[in-house]
């Protein structure tokens, strides 16, 4: 399929998704218990008047369609309306909160892939204890939750140690990479764990299969059969976990920032959830939705430079 073609197509199923999704992120606060009027009033009795006022002010008696079309027109403008909480321009108020956010999934990424990565390549490669070791190690992972992480990180190196900052995310590039060490790596040790668990299995496939049977016996030395026939191959399987990985990064940094009072959007999306900041808790989502839609964009595109035997459109192999 022509590159162009397949990333065209591919741009109007996002746009296609993103609008469903909008819908769904829209309607989804209105069907919880309570209203913005009711925040806005602080459980304070009103008149009918003043209340009809605040009706009349934020359109929540226009029909919900009609809403949900003069705030899709808003959002396509880059307008997300106005914070019922801190009364500011949704937009301003995620220009300000974003960078920690995603710094802090950046750094968490760069740990994943690079820990996860590791330990499954010395996993499937040395095997016998090592291997038994990371085995262990990753279970550990896989079952140890980001808030639980968090925690533990946070009670040993930051209060009992002092090595890092308890909270905050700093100010700076330099300080924000120090205040976000402990977060970052409470963020990726779930995925660590599941990562460096993919990497080892399709490693060992790998070294089952036939071609790097006859590339052994062509002479070919050790170290370029695993860089070359093992590790390349199984690149290809450990991509397509690129969604579930920043999906998963996306949803736990809610509680991490919470945990470390870091500030970022996903602090910001816990604390508008409970107070019913209808506009920030829609924006925030949409946001995500839209991030989440990007990363599986560029892992399809990718997989067919990792992985040659992978064609555009497919991300099974070709044989």
């Amino acid at each position: 399929m022509n590159f162009l073609r397949f990333a065209t197509r591919r741009l109007l199923e996002m746009a296609a998704t993103l609008l469903g999704a909008s819908f769904v992120v829209y309607g989804a606060m209105y069907l919880a218990p309570g209203s913005p009027a009711s925040f806005l009033l602080s459980g304070r009795s009103a008149s009918p008047a003043a209340l009809q006022a605040i009706n009349e002010q934020y359109h929540l008696d226009d029909p919900f369609l009609v809403r949900y079309l003069r705030w899709l027109g808003q959002v396509l403008h880059g307008d997300f309306g106005r914070s019922l909480t801190y009364r500011t321009d949704v937009s301003a108020l995620l220009a300000d909160r974003l960078p920690a956010t995603l710094l802090l999934v950046a750094m968490a990424l760069v740990i994943v892939l690079a820990a996860g990565l590791l330990l499954g390549r010395i996993g499937a490669v040395r095997g016998g204890a090592t291997d038994s070791g990371i085995l262990v190690g990753t279970t550990f992972a896989i079952g140890t939750p980001s808030f639980v992480a968090a925690v533990l990180l946070q009670g040993l190196f930051a209060v009992k140690l002092g090595w890092f900052p308890s909270s905050g995310a700093g100010e700076g590039l330099g300080d924000m990479l120090w205040h976000l060490t402990l977060p970052a790596l409470a963020l990726a040790l779930y995925l660590i764990g599941l990562l460096a668990r993919v990497t080892r299995s399709a490693m060992l496939e790998a070294l089952d299969s036939e071609h790097v049977t006859v590339a052994r016996s062509r002479g070919v030395p050790e170290r370029q059969v695993i860089s070359r026939h093992v590790f390349r191959n199984a690149l290809g399987t450990v991509l397509t976990t690129g969604g579930l990985i920043v999906s998963t990064l996306l949803v736990c940094t809610v509680l991490v920032e919470s945990a470390f009072s870091i500030g970022g959007l996903g602090q910001l999306l816990e604390l508008s959830t409970t107070t019913k900041d209808f506009p920030t808790v829609q924006a925030i989502s949409l946001i995500m939705v839209a991030l989440f839609m990007a990363v599986n964009l560029v892992v399809d595109l990718v997989h067919p430079l990792v992985d040659p035997r992978v064609t555009l459109g497919s991300r099974r192999s070709t044989g």
